[in-house]
């Protein structure tokens, strides 16, 4: 695990006037005013205008693949135009507290990683009170066993795993659980060596008891343990990258650091980034184009992909 980020000296703290003029004043102030919203609410119509806002002439976009049957099981593809064969494959799953969320609303997200060189998919998964755990969890699977299929081991070179699983806040616990119970991927006959890493970002790893509201209801009794990344860390478990905002009052930070610790007890390398004055929605905005002054976290999942990569 290393120490806390360094974010506080090295994170630029305001936008530079070259960074936002291509866009025109205008829609730099409505694509930061949209930030500040999201800070404050997560608001979704927010997300989607930043998403509109954000460069996509670098990708091509594949929408509303079907990777299994169902109007929620349908996921969108985004590859750089100039493609390295080799390049991985995120797949990120975005967050909402399980009950809300749609993929379009996240394009900021590929629109970064496949500046990055990455290929990303997003899909959608089915929500609460339509289901409940595990049910998303095994929509979340056969996501993921699509890439695989497609991306993985068989087109990766030298036949080293090329899939990371990417997830903010209800989807960092979704991305971490697939990660480290590897029963939900064999189900799909897809082996736990075929994740070459996991992103968390603001991620619930450990969060027993449950406070009283819909999550009870989200979590049956029966369920709740079986929710618990923390859990099902073993030695099998791939490198993990954790960020979390020390400001986080929507999740805990306390989940990144035990979840860390946990996964480095039974030798599993983990990096835990901790970032000084960030809550739990800026670690993701951060990551749209424009708005990479509000944390570290595109340096950092760039960084730590590079880093498996020359293993």
């Amino acid at each position: 695990m290393t120490a806390r980020s360094s974010a506080a000296t090295r994170r630029r703290t305001s936008l530079p006037h070259d960074d936002v003029s291509p866009l025109g004043s205008r829609a730099a102030g409505r694509l930061l005013a949209c930030a500040a919203l999201i800070l404050m609410t997560s608001a979704c119509s927010a997300l989607q205008l930043i998403s509109s806002t954000s460069p996509s002439s670098h990708y091509e976009k594949t929408a509303g693949v079907q990777y299994a049957p169902g109007d929620r099981r349908r996921l969108d593809l985004y590859e750089p135009v100039d493609l390295d064969p080799g390049a991985p494959t995120l797949v990120f799953f975005y967050g909402g507290g399980w009950r809300s969320g749609s993929r379009e609303k996240y394009e900021f997200v590929a629109s970064a990683l496949t500046e990055a060189g990455f290929r990303v998919v997003i899909p959608d998964y089915r929500l609460y009170p339509e289901v409940q755990f595990p049910d998303f969890m095994q929509d979340a699977a056969k996501a993921v066993a699509w890439a695989v299929a497609r991306f993985g081991l068989e087109a990766a070179p030298d036949n080293e795993a090329s899939v990371y699983l990417v997830g903010h806040s209800a989807g960092a616990q979704i991305a971490a659980l697939l990660a480290v119970d590897g029963r939900f991927l064999e189900r799909e006959s897809v082996p736990t060596s075929t994740i070459a890493g996991l992103i968390g970002l603001s991620g619930p790893y450990d969060f027993l008891p449950l406070k009283s509201g819909y999550l009870q209801d989200v979590f049956p009794q029966d369920q709740r343990d079986a929710s618990q990344p923390i859990r099902f860390v073993s030695p099998s478990a791939p490198p993990a990258l954790l960020i979390h905002g020390e400001d986080d009052d929507v999740v805990e930070p306390g989940n990144s650091e035990r979840f860390a610790e946990a996964l480095l007890r039974e030798g599993v390398a983990v990096e835990l980034k901790q970032y000084p004055g960030t809550g739990h929605a800026r670690v993701a905005v951060a990551l749209a184009p424009r708005l990479e002054f509000l944390a570290d976290t595109l340096d950092d999942i760039v960084d730590f992909i590079k880093g498996q990569r020359r293993r």
